[in-house]
């Protein structure tokens, strides 16, 4: 990678389940490319009703964070990765991932793709996760369980009718970082809509290539989230990177339902860009 880096604050939310291991190889593999040092949470479902009628059961719950966390350290030591690990407790697992990140000051939350709680579920994204993206004041790296670090080509998806400047720069940014090219798609609901995407497709481009030399953009057709995953299965992108939903004055925050499926289903890493100031408190 370049030296100049897009994120400088790293910071990884992890359980330290069978369920995290992408997202803390990933993290810890950027940290070391990139020569930063990662920030790590790890939340604990606990209340203090709970601690009080039950105190064997959270000494040995706190037993077991111990133990994570001396595994995630020692993988960091063989890395050459400077970790620094924090619990969390708290009613509200994606409550307190979010806080840290805003404590932490991150630029870039890493974070797994699904858990046990959602495994059994049909649901694409885990519940936790959804709102971990929905809320967090940073971009968030969602990671399955079995990834790698990107080193083909960097993918963003520009939506036609609301384009996203700042993502569009981000993933430039990033693509410059890494030394690799970037395709900047743009989906067209229909043969109507083709005209306004290839618009806003060279506006996204001639943005990218102000960060950029190697960018390629074009203008695909069909529902925004499937015309998005067979685009970088055909450009070879191991990296997507997408916008967080953007709600208007008084609406819930969410994820998203683009950024959801996308995320969900994509064969490796998304990152769910998010600018500072777009931040939902």
């Amino acid at each position: 990678m370049a030296t100049a880096q897009p994120f400088q604050r790293l910071l990884l939310a992890t359980e330290h389940t069978d369920f995290d291991s992408g997202a803390e190889a990933l993290a810890l593999a950027l940290a070391q490319r990139c020569g930063l040092p990662l920030a790590v949470v790890l939340p604990m479902l606990s209340n203090a009703e709970f601690e009080m009628l039950a105190p064997e059961l959270a000494l040995k719950a706190d037993a077991e964070t111990a133990q994570r966390i001396q595994a995630l350290q020692a993988a960091a030591r063989a890395l050459g990765v400077v970790l620094s690990p924090r619990v969390r407790r708290g009613a509200d697992l994606a409550a307190e991932i979010v806080a840290e990140a805003r404590t932490a000051r991150a630029d870039l939350l890493v974070t797994r793709r699904r858990g046990k709680r959602s495994f059994l579920s049909r649901l694409l994204v885990g519940e936790m996760v959804t709102q971990v993206v929905a809320h967090a004041p940073c971009s968030v790296l969602v990671t399955p369980r079995a990834t790698a670090l990107w080193r083909t080509r960097v993918m963003v998806g520009v939506d036609p009718q609301a384009p996203d400047a700042a993502c569009v720069a981000a993933a430039a940014a990033l693509a410059a970082a890494c030394q690799l090219p970037l395709q900047v798609v743009c989906v067209a609901a229909g043969a109507a809509a083709q005209t306004q995407a290839a618009t806003a497709l060279a506006v996204a481009v001639q943005a990218a290539q102000q960060v950029h030399a190697d960018v390629r953009g074009e203008v695909v057709t069909g529902r925004a989230a499937d015309a998005l995953l067979a685009a970088a299965v055909r450009c070879g992108a191991d990296l997507l990177v997408v916008s967080r939903n953007r709600p208007g004055a008084g609406a819930r925050a969410r994820m998203g339902s683009v950024a959801e499926a996308v995320t969900g289903q994509a064969q490796g890493p998304v990152l769910v860009h998010v600018a500072p100031e777009a931040a939902i408190p």
